[in-house]
């Protein structure tokens, strides 16, 4: 079985190209409000308290619609913080349920209930539950909350029993890679793996509360030996192949050929690592700020404009690392990603031959 650039969130290559042709979206990512019951430690988004000016309803739902029409089929309901604490949370999914739109929703889990779930169910959302570790000292620590873990693990429990996962429902569990939950990665990649979860582990961007905590991050040698320790997991184990490389463990990001980010003030962004506001759909029709935005136009292009040890790689033109990490780290989102082991590797060569 080979899952080489494909996941349950992604779209084939011909999907992608017929999107850049028509310059329009495949899937949106929507943040609801910046409000959370937790505080973790590695937080992109310094989550707790919502902002000021928050998009109200009507304003999401516009920002859906003009999505479809731009193509869109999926919709990625981030939160910015808990979505579930959007108080018309069901609202949002009903909506994009009837214009025939399928979702995905990431959530910490603490808030799901035995209803909730089977609403999701019944609308068909995928679910991510947010869960770091499978110690309850650490994922409490990381999250900032006693008593975090169980609720997670409730919450996880509660999904399965309204029938995640199957072919139609997948659940999946997102898991930030990071130095206390590094030496557990392949024991929480397994355990998701034979409940038929599919595994979301991913490197930790710095940024938002994750930069008050700099003791949580990897070296880039050791994100290269997690990815490749999961790979055998799943080659040996459960026959399912891909090669190891950044950002996300077994997938390959290609969000900004195709997608883009709508936070909970109305700002446009390319994602949640670029943080460049391109514009705001309360002053313009989304169609328009694509169409204007340099940004979002050179990213639409990210393989002709990467650093040159980036085009110099193996990988050039399949995968382009983390744009959010080099835009953190650099201020340029088409610089080297630094948490990416093969570009360090083509920087040495480089060196060496020199």
């Amino acid at each position: 079985m080979k899952r080489e650039l494909d996941s349950e969130l992604g779209f084939s290559g011909e999907e992608i190209a017929a999107c850049l042709a028509r310059e329009g979206l495949l899937s949106l990512e929507l943040e609801f409000t910046r409000r959370c019951n937790l505080r973790c430690t590695y937080c992109y988004a310094s989550a707790g308290e919502p902002l000021d000016h928050e998009l109200p309803l009507e304003a999401i739902l516009s920002v859906i619609e003009q999505a479809r029409g731009l193509g869109a089929r999926r919709i990625i309901l981030l939160g910015g913080g808990e979505p579930l604490l959007f108080p018309q949370f069901e609202a949002v999914v009903r909506h994009a349920h009837a214009l025939g739109l399928s979702q995905a929703v990431f959530t910490n889990g603490l808030l799901l209930t035995e209803r909730l779930c089977r609403f999701l169910f019944e609308h068909g959302v995928t679910v991510a539950v947010k869960r770091n570790s499978a110690s309850a000292a650490v994922q409490d620590s990381l999250a900032g909350v006693q008593g975090a873990a169980a609720q997670i693990r409730r919450g996880l429990d509660l999904l399965m029993e309204a029938g995640y996962p199957d072919a139609a429902h997948p659940l999946c569990v997102q898991t930030v890679l990071c130095r206390p939950n590094r030496d557990e990665a392949a024991e929480m990649w397994v355990w998701a793996r034979e409940r038929g979860i599919t595994p979301y582990f991913e490197v930790l961007t710095d940024q938002g509360r994750a930069r008050e905590h700099p003791q949580l991050s990897l070296s880039p040698g050791e994100i290269q030996d997690i990815f490749q320790t999961l790979a055998g997991i799943d080659r040996d184990r459960f026959g399912i192949r891909w090669t190891p490389r950044p950002p996300i463990a077994g997938f390959t990001c290609r969000r900004h050929l195709y997608s883009c980010l709508v936070n909970s003030q109305g700002f446009v962004q390319p994602c949640p690592g670029v943080e460049v506001a391109v514009g705001n759909v309360r002053e313009k029709p989304l169609a328009v700020i694509l169409r204007e935005s340099r940004v979002i136009r050179g990213l639409r292009r990210v393989y002709d404009h990467l650093a040159p040890q980036c085009q110099a790689c193996q990988f050039a033109g399949e995968c382009y690392g983390c744009r959010g990490n080099a835009y953190q780290a650099t201020g340029d989102c088409f610089a080297a990603d630094p948490t990416c082991w093969l570009q360090q590797a083509t920087l040495g060569a480089g060196r060496s031959e020199a």
